[in-house]
Formats: C-alpha cells, sequence, structure tokens
C-alpha cells in the first residue's frame, strides 16, 4: 500500500506511518514523476496525506511537498505541450518547402492543427468571391456529411468577426455567444454536430482574408494565447500554401502564353520560394530555442535592413543589421525622440489594422513597423529601417517574422513571471496581516539575500505608465547592487531591503525614475522595521502615506516616514469636523477678516512664513511695498495676538498650508504623471 494512500492515513496506525521519512515520500513522488503519472494519482497522494491526523507534526510539510510535485508535474505538462506546438510548426514548414500537394498539405496542417489542440473537429474554409461564402476544403476529425460540406457567409457568424477584425477569434459557447450575428442554418449544423467551443484564425493574403481554420470542441473550453498563437501560424503556413500554389498556377499560364513574362514570373516564384524559405529560417531558429539577437539579426539579413525590437516603454530589447548595410537611422532611435508622435500613431494603426505600416522616414531610410500582441496585450514593437520600401512578399516575410518575435517575448515573458512568483509571494506575505509561518517565510528571504532577524526598509512608490509591474520587472533586470525584493501590489511598485541598504536602495531607485521617468513618480521610505510582524503596519501607513504626498504636490522624489509624521496626523484622521474646529481656533479670525473685508492677511502671512519671515522678499513675492507687509503683519498680530514662539508659529504656518490647500473640502487625489 502507498505511503501516501487514503487508505494507509485511516488505516489503524496510521499515526505512525505518518511520521515516515520525508526522502522516502520524496521517492515515491519521484516515481510517480517519471512515470508520468496521471493528475488523479497525485490528486490521491494529497488527499492521503491531508487525511493524516492534525496531531502529525510533519503533516504540512507532507502536505507542501506533494503539492510541489503536481505543479511540477503540471508544469511538465505545460513544456510538453509547447514542445509538440513548436514540432508541428516546423514540420508544417518543412512541409511548406517541400510539398507542391496543396490539398495534401492542407490535409497535413488541419490534422496537425487538431491533434496539436486537443480538439474533436477541425477543418479549413476558403473564400469564394463569387458566392460571397466561405467554403471548406478539407476537414479533420469525426465529422458528419453535412458539416464537412457545409458553407458560411463572410458577414455571419465567427467568420463575419475575422473579416472585420483581421484577427483570431475564439468562443467558449458558439450557439449562446451574442457577440456576432448567427446563421440558423449554421447553427443548426453545430447543434448537430454538438459543438460548443470554437477556434477561428484568418488565412491573410495582402490585406484580405482568404480562408478561415477552425478548431471546434463538443464542450466549453477556452484556449491559452499560445495555444491561438501556434493556430495562427498554422493558418498562415495554410495561406502560404495557397498562395504559392496560385503562384505557381500563374507561372505556369504565363509560360504557356508568352515568353516575354517568363522572367518577371520566375522573379515571383523566387520571392515566393524565398518567402517560405525566411519563414521557414525563423520557426527553424524558434524551435532551437535562438535568442531574440539572432531572430533579429536573422531577419535584417532577410530584409537587408536594420531592425530593432522594442519592449512595452518602446526601449530597445534587441538589434539586428545585415551585412554591409549602411544606414544609421537605427542607431540614432532613442524613445523620447521627434519621431515618437509618428511611432506611437503608426504603432495602433498597426495594432488595429494587423499589418505593418510606415511610421515616418529620416535620414534618407524608412521606418516601418509593427506591433508585436501576444493575446490581447502588447507586447511590444518590430522596427525595420531600410533605403526601399519593401516589395509584396517580403513586406509579408517582415509581417510574419513579427508573430515569430512575439512568441519569443510572450517565452520571456512568462519565464521572467515564473521567476518573479517566488518574489512575489515572499513580498506579499511580508506586508499582508495574514503571514506565513514565520520558519518559512525566514527561509524565502534569506534566498533572496534577506535577514528577517534584522531592520528592514520598506519602500512604497507611485509610478506613472504603463504600470508599477512593468517597472518591477525592469529592476529586477538592471540587477542593482543593493540587495532587495520589489513587485506590484495593489497598483504600487513596493521594494524591502535591509535597513542598512534602504540609502542605496533610494538612489539607486531615483536615479533609475529619474532616468526613466523624470519627475512621474513619488514614494515614501519607512523607518527601520524591527520584525516582520510590524511590516502590515507599516505597509499600511506607507500607502495612506501616499495621497498625502499627493495632495502636498510632491512629485520626483522618496520621502522618509519620518519626514511625513506631522502631515500624517492631520490627514489621515479623515474627520473634517476636527480639520475645520483645527483651522476656525488657529487662523479663523484671519479668515473670517479676509471673507468680510476682502483683505489678504491670510495670504500675506502664508507668504511671510514661506519667505523665512523675511518682509521684504514677502514685498517681492507678492508684488507690494514692504510698508503694506509690515502694516499687515500689524493687523496680523492684532487678530491673532503675539505669535513669536516657535510652537506657535509652526502652529499657524501648518494652519496656513491647510488653508491653502483647501483641505477644508475634499479634493481629488493627484496621481504621478
Amino acid at each position: 500500500m502507498s505511503l501516501l494512500s487514503p487508505e494507509r492515513a485511516r488505516a489503524p496506525g496510521s499515526l505512525a506511518d505518518a511520521s515516515v521519512r520525508a526522502d522516502e515520500i520524496a521517492a515515491e513522488l519521484l516515481g510517480l514523476l517519471h512515470r508520468n503519472a496521471p493528475a488523479e494519482e497525485f490528486a490521491a497522494r494529497l488527499a492521503g496525506v491531508e487525511a493524516l491526523p492534525d496531531a502529525v507534526q510533519r503533516k504540512p510539510g507532507l502536505v507542501e511537498l506533494v503539492r510541489m510535485a503536481m505543479a511540477l508535474r503540471n508544469r511538465l505538462e505545460v513544456h510538453e505541450q509547447r514542445e509538440r506546438g513548436m514540432l508541428a510548426v516546423i514540420e508544417s514548414a518543412q512541409d511548406l518547402s517541400s510539398r507542391l500537394d496543396l490539398n495534401g498539405l492542407l490535409k497535413a496542417i488541419v490534422g496537425r492543427a487538431r491533434h496539436l489542440m486537443g480538439s474533436h473537429l477541425c477543418w479549413l474554409t476558403i473564400y469564394d468571391a463569387a458566392s460571397g461564402e466561405f467554403q471548406v476544403v478539407v476537414a479533420d476529425g469525426a465529422i458528419s456529411e453535412r458539416t464537412g460540406k457545409m458553407t458560411a457567409a463572410r458577414n455571419l457568424g465567427v467568420a463575419g468577426i475575422v473579416m472585420s477584425t483581421r484577427l483570431p477569434f475564439f468562443t467558449p459557447d458558439y450557439l449562446h455567444d451574442n457577440r456576432f450575428a448567427h446563421d440558423p442554418v449554421l447553427d443548426d449544423t453545430f447543434r448537430a454536430e454538438g459543438v460548443a467551443a470554437l477556434v477561428g484564425a484568418p488565412l491573410m493574403c495582402d490585406d484580405n482574408v482568404i480562408g478561415l481554420l477552425f478548431v471546434a470542441d463538443r464542450y466549453h473550453r477556452t484556449h491559452t494565447a499560445i495555444n491561438v498563437s501556434i493556430l495562427c501560424t498554422l493558418a498562415t503556413h495554410a495561406a502560404v500554401a495557397i498562395n504559392n500554389a496560385k503562384a505557381f498556377a500563374e507561372a505556369a499560364a504565363a509560360l504557356e502564353h508568352a515568353d516575354l513574362a517568363r522572367g518577371e514570373l520566375e522573379r515571383h516564384v523566387r520571392d515566393v520560394q524565398g518567402a517560405a524559405e525566411a519563414h521557414e529560417q525563423l520557426t527553424s531558429l524558434l524551435a532551437k530555442g535562438a535568442s531574440l539577437g539572432a531572430l533579429c539579426q536573422s531577419v535584417a539579413q532577410l530584409l537587408d535592413g536594420s531592425v530593432l525590437v522594442l519592449d512595452e516603454a518602446c526601449e530597445v530589447i534587441g538589434r539586428g543589421r545585415a551585412p554591409g548595410y549602411a544606414g544609421t537611422a537605427a542607431d540614432a532611435y532613442a524613445p523620447h525622440d521627434a519621431h515618437s508622435a509618428a511611432l506611437a500613431r503608426a504603432l495602433r494603426e498597426s495594432r488595429q489594422a494587423g499589418r505593418s505600416v510606415v511610421a515616418y522616414s529620416t535620414q534618407g531610410e524608412l521606418c516601418r513597423v509593427i506591433a508585436v500582441l501576444g493575446g490581447s496585450e502588447v507586447l511590444g514593437a518590430v522596427l525595420l529601417f531600410r533605403r526601399e520600401e519593401l516589395r509584396d512578399v517580403s513586406l509579408r516575410t517582415f509581417e510574419r517574422s513579427s508573430s515569430v518575435i512575439g512568441i519569443v517575448l510572450l517565452s520571456q515573458e512568462r519565464v521572467e513571471a515564473g521567476k518573479s512568483r517566488e518574489v512575489s509571494a515572499l513580498l506579499r506575505t511580508l506586508v499582508s496581516p495574514r503571514q506565513d509561518e514565520p520558519a518559512l517565510t525566514r527561509d524565502r528571504a534569506e534566498r533572496f539575500g534577506l535577514d528577517l532577524s534584522q531592520p528592514l526598509s520598506l519602500m512604497v512608490v507611485e509610478m506613472a505608465q504603463p504600470r508599477p509591474g512593468f517597472w518591477s520587472r525592469r529592476l529586477r533586470a538592471g540587477a542593482p547592487a543593493w540587495d532587495h525584493v520589489t513587485d506590484e501590489i495593489d497598483g504600487a511598485l513596493v521594494i524591502a531591503c535591509a535597513a542598512t541598504r534602504a540609502q542605496d536602495a533610494v538612489e539607486a531607485l531615483s536615479a533609475f525614475a529619474r532616468r526613466e521617468l523624470g519627475d512621474a513618480y513619488r514614494g515614501v521610505l519607512s523607518r527601520p522595521v524591527r520584525s516582520a510582524a510590524e511590516m502590515p503596519a507599516v505597509y499600511a501607513a506607507l500607502r495612506r502615506a501616499l495621497p498625502v504626498l499627493g495632495r502636498l504636490g510632491m512629485r520626483g522624489c522618496i520621502v522618509g516616514q519620518n519626514e511625513m509624521a506631522l502631515y500624517s496626523v492631520l490627514f489621515e484622521t479623515h474627520d473634517e469636523g476636527s480639520l475645520h474646529a483645527f483651522l476656525d481656533a488657529t487662523i479663523g479670525a484671519l479668515t473670517s477678516h479676509d471673507r468680510k473685508r476682502g483683505s489678504e492677511l491670510t495670504a500675506t502671512l502664508l507668504a511671510y512664513f514661506d519667505c523665512n519671515q523675511n518682509a521684504k522678499t514677502t514685498a517681492v513675492r507678492m508684488g507690494i511695498h514692504v510698508n503694506t507687509v509690515r502694516q499687515r503683519l500689524a493687523s496680523v498680530e492684532e487678530l491673532l495676538g503675539h505669535w513669536g514662539s516657535a510652537s506657535r508659529a509652526l502652529e499657524i504656518h501648518m494652519a496656513l498650508r491647510l488653508w491653502s490647500l483647501g483641505m477644508a473640502q475634499p479634493r481629488p487625489q493627484d496621481e504621478p504623471g
């Protein structure tokens, strides 16, 4: 009987069995992983451990061990799925360059798409301009004769959505989805077939949808972004195959009618073959795990130009240059130069159209750009600099390269997300009122260079768009010299580090933020935190202090918690009556006098304090005579009494600052940038 089985846990003497050494349990879990056991067996093992008596001291550790094994098994399954997807793409690319049999190639693509997606049905349709309908040409799976011969109007169903957007579309429940106009005949066919979930990817030629590739399931299902991306790549292969067939047919007809057209046809055939080889080359590089730089260099050589890959903030993360290309526009690129507005406009057009767009011309070179998408998110952009415009086939090669680069960026993003998951878990545990077991938290912290037995400092920073999560990744990628953990929490950047390195952290972050954001940030640094148990309260205080900075109009700075203490006491009360009482008791006589007489005693006294109690400087700031200032100050003293003592002056100055900020009435909270 298994050490982890539920029967063993409930059997007599199970308390003694539960004390079995962790290495024996680990060995059994390794055995399950080695033979690629199904998820049900891992679930059964978890149930067995959870059924152990609570008196077993090592029960939490055993539960965590089984869960880790389950997570590893799921991760391996995801990797296998991705590998199968890449192999299918490679096989399709190889077929594309080796087969001339269009029908056989399309059948191979449809079969691979269905098996790769693990779906019940798959079919490919081609658009017939004469009838205005999409007609099924090849299908795979247990499909009835009626389904295999169905047609779809271009403005109804999923076909209508894809025709209008030129983008893939999926629905988990086709028959009950109201996002598109339904075709009653097609609905009856799908109802008889039992179709529920449906994904459609367009076959693009120039800017036209020439066909659709569908996979369908007889149950409700949601597909991942990588699955949809690979399906789009297979659809691209099918479009290339159809284009190849048309190109070869046109070449044969032209050769029969006129020898004069031979040269042009040969050039077209070479371009088509070159496009297929280019796509195969890029796909092969992708399958071999080539770096982003290697892909950029390959695209630059294929298109004889310079290539830049940008991230979400338009920073360069990859580049390549064709041998012998002498253009300098790519080297002169900067994220916020004179061409940034034109580039942003071109990226919006590219995302909407799903095609590349010429952004601008500089130094005799054209800059063509295409947005790189991952699911519904923009991952970045690809820029191509050339002295001449691209021909049609080269243009399609450039646009197809963006999908390959998108897969790499999406993969890098997921790898980064996996690496930062433990960092995020640690930081959220530290600032959460419900903290994990101290020993587990301490072990996690030590892996990232934090010693929870020593004082820590916490920093909370508001930053401008795109979003704090992007900036946290940029900070981690920069690998600063100060040990820290950083992540986005509740829309702000949160950083924890040793208290002895707090000043280093402030200087490093300030330098980074000034370089990337200018003054579109603000933050608060905590006092030294003596224990992890104090972290949640300190974090809550720092989050309350951020709106205070916004209301005080502070930008481009990181302020110490001690510096905010006096303001926070007043702002955090949220007691409007108390604030009114404080203002009336302190400067009420002044404000009342100004309202009745239309005078400016209150503003004059505030300017006097802000000018270090210098009457001449106050007069210059307010544009009045110094004697007028002295007369007003005399009137102030008559109304408020003597205010020369330090404590009295501080109280009055604070009240004046609150009065100037309009704190007696609520006001919107400012945001950085």
